[in-house]
């Protein structure tokens, strides 16, 4: 199992894992992250539902439409890692002190070489993090999706996911949406037809698939 709730052992375990998540300078993020804040003034989307996390949901467009009777605030920032979110956690996600968090990171971490473990290590440091500021927020972790461009490396998703899912069991507050299997086809593998032509990002059908099973969230 994997819930830390000493504060020491939390603090120490940051820094003998910072040399190693941020690896990659998460500065490089600054002018999305600051054009994000604009978007989304902290004054006017407090006690909203955050989704945060990579470029799929960056990409979401429909995502206030797709949920009308919420407060929607789309922090996703292209091309980040969960260390990446760590970093940025308080412009992006406890400054608007939310009700609900739904986080979607890994696919890209796995994609750069990262281990499960390494991958759910810094998952924990996020969650307890939220946890210890708006202790009654829910989170929900979003698995890694199927994808034709990386299903070379489905078994290292599927074991990501799997341990998402027993971290979510193992903790309060936190749930795990299964987006894995509603995208796939009959013979188990990723639909073509529902991504766009890089065969990464989802099209409008894509999200749809992915609003039915959030829907279920809200």
């Amino acid at each position: 199992m994997y819930p830390m709730k000493n504060p020491v052992f939390f603090s120490l375990l940051f820094l003998l894992i910072a040399p190693f998540s941020f690896a990659q300078d998460p500065t490089r993020f600054s002018d999305q992250v600051s054009q994000i804040s604009e978007d989304y003034p902290v004054s006017e989307y407090q006690s909203s539902v955050v989704f945060t996390g990579s470029s799929t949901i960056r990409m979401w467009k429909s995502l206030q439409q797709d949920f009308p009777g919420k407060k929607i605030v789309n922090t996703g920032f292209g091309g980040s890692q969960a260390s990446d979110l760590l970093h940025y956690l308080d412009e992006l996600v406890l400054d608007y002190k939310p009700e609900k968090v739904f986080i979607y990171e890994g696919d890209n971490d796995l994609a750069s070489g990262k281990s499960t473990e390494e991958i759910i290590t810094t998952y924990n440091l996020i969650v307890e993090q939220i946890q210890a500021e708006i202790p009654g927020t829910e989170i929900v972790l979003i698995s890694a999706k199927p994808s034709v461009a990386r299903w070379n490396l489905a078994d290292k998703y599927i074991a990501l996911n799997a341990a998402m899912k027993k971290y979510s069991k193992g903790k309060k507050k936190v749930r795990y949406a299964d987006l894995w299997k509603p995208m796939l086809n009959s013979e188990k593998k990723p639909m073509e037809d529902i991504f766009l032509k890089d065969n990464l990002h989802m099209n409008e059908k894509g999200y749809a698939i992915w609003a039915k099973t959030m829907g279920k969230f809200l």
